[in-house]
């Protein structure tokens, strides 16, 4: 039954006592109408599709357009009419639609992906977790942990912000290392270090593809520091020490008197010490080598431990270099600022040359050899694993030098003393060399 759609043909097309029945329209092959027994009414076009060489067409296909009422006749066969030209270029409208439909959950299924990437991927989100990773292990040492999270907070994350880290690349990277001045080559090489440890864990954990560090330029490392204070620059130290705060005092006479590195002092706890046998045994956790490290403490070291426990009687826990009684202390670059000006006020008005307090382990180091301490003893003192201690000698080598750190120190403690004093070199003690 074909006949010429209009609105009034349509509308008085009488639905089939059951089933359906199909009208066609008589301008435009392959567009009908399907009515229904319900007296539904849709539109539709049937068409075959020819391929390129082949010699018959495919089945039949039937499009559907849409229903009477939602659509007019002429908007339907607008609709048909487009679907014909389609047909007439060889495009199959269905197969058109299901890859307009696959296109657009393609692209929704993108951008979930990107705001997935800002969400879950951000670096910031992913930065905090590798901390939270970093510190939980228990044998990691606090100052590493303090150095990761200084490396993130004011280097990495003020530049990456919330940027998926997955898109990040060395593009991103190399400024941040680049803007660092040349004069803290120190740092530059701990920023990328750390950064290169964040990239690793977020590899293996799949955040990332690579670790973009692996294939950066390692910065040059800083120059090795030769630093080491005179007897002169040592005196004036101590004594400007006595001009500081209580506990910042200790702290650096500490530093002077053991030769131990200032975080290991600065968070010394009652647990670690024993006044009875004037030892101080540094636990792996904090030890810089993971090597527990037994410190014998000279008599003036137990005096400043004294000092802290106001006494001779020593807490059995907690921080001894503490304002707060619940943590160590801290502002230790402040206070070496203090102690510096406080230096210059003591020498006339002259700074001495620029030091660190690194130079002080330093400075015990070249003053236990002066002293004549065996090397093997100044590495022990110093919890060194490197030149005596490495290689074969250091699986073969078990002795702990006790006593002759025990000896070192106190011959330490008393050159210190005799600068203090005004002792003429010639009159300290000194330890005799052994072969």
């Amino acid at each position: 039954m074909k006949v010429r759609f209009s609105k009034t043909s349509v509308d008085e097309a009488a639905p089939p006592a059951k089933g359906e029945v199909t009208i066609w329209d008589e301008r435009i092959a392959g567009f009908g109408l399907k009515v229904t027994s319900a007296g539904s009414k849709v539109y539709f076009y049937r068409y075959r599709i020819s391929r390129p060489g082949q010699a018959s067409q495919t089945a039949p296909r039937k499009y559907t357009i849409g229903r009477h009422g939602s659509l007019t006749p002429d908007q339907a066969r607008k609709r048909a009419q487009e679907l014909a030209a389609l047909v007439s270029q060889g495009v199959d409208p269905r197969q058109q639609e299901l890859d307009a439909i696959a296109d657009q959950d393609e692209a929704d299924r993108q951008v979930q992906e990107q705001e997935r990437a800002r969400r879950d991927l951000a670096f910031g989100r992913l930065a905090d977790l590798w901390l939270a990773h970093y510190e939980s292990d228990m044998a990691r040492r606090k100052s590493s942990v303090d150095m990761a999270k200084l490396v993130v907070n004011r280097y990495l994350r003020p530049a990456l912000g919330t940027q998926p880290m997955p898109g990040i690349g060395r593009a991103e990277l190399q400024p941040i290392l680049d803007a660092i001045p040349l004069h803290k080559r120190g740092m530059r090489r701990a920023v990328f270090a750390y950064a290169s440890v964040l990239w690793g864990w977020a590899l293996r954990r799949g955040y990332v593809e690579a670790n973009l560090l692996a294939a950066m330029e390692k910065p040059p490392a800083p120059a090795a520091r030769e630093r080491v204070l005179s007897d002169n620059e040592l005196a004036l130290v101590w004594q400007a020490t006595e001009t500081q705060p209580v506990v910042w005092g200790m702290f650096f006479r500490l530093l002077v008197l053991t030769g131990q590195r200032r975080s290991e002092v600065s968070d010394m706890r009652w647990e670690e010490l024993d006044r009875k046998s004037a030892v101080w045994t540094i636990p792996p956790t904090r030890a810089k080598n993971g090597k527990a490290h037994l410190v014998p403490l000279s008599g003036a070291a137990v005096e400043q431990i004294d000092l802290a426990a106001g006494g001779r009687v020593w807490p059995k826990q907690g921080y001894v270099l503490t304002t707060t009684s619940r943590s160590a202390v801290s502002g230790i670059s402040k206070a070496k600022a203090a102690l510096d000006v406080a230096i210059t006020g003591l020498n006339e008005g002259d700074a001495i040359p620029h030091w660190r307090l690194h130079d002080l382990r330093r400075t015990v180091a070249t003053g236990l050899q002066r002293l004549g301490v065996r090397f093997e003893v100044t590495e022990a003192v110093l919890n060194h694993v490197s030149g005596a201690k490495g290689g074969v000698a250091g699986v073969y080598q078990r002795h702990d030098w006790a006593a002759e750190k025990r000896a070192a120190l106190d011959a330490w403690a008393a050159h210190v003393g005799g600068l203090l004093i005004g002792v003429d070199q010639t009159n300290v003690v000194r330890m005799e060399a052994r072969s």
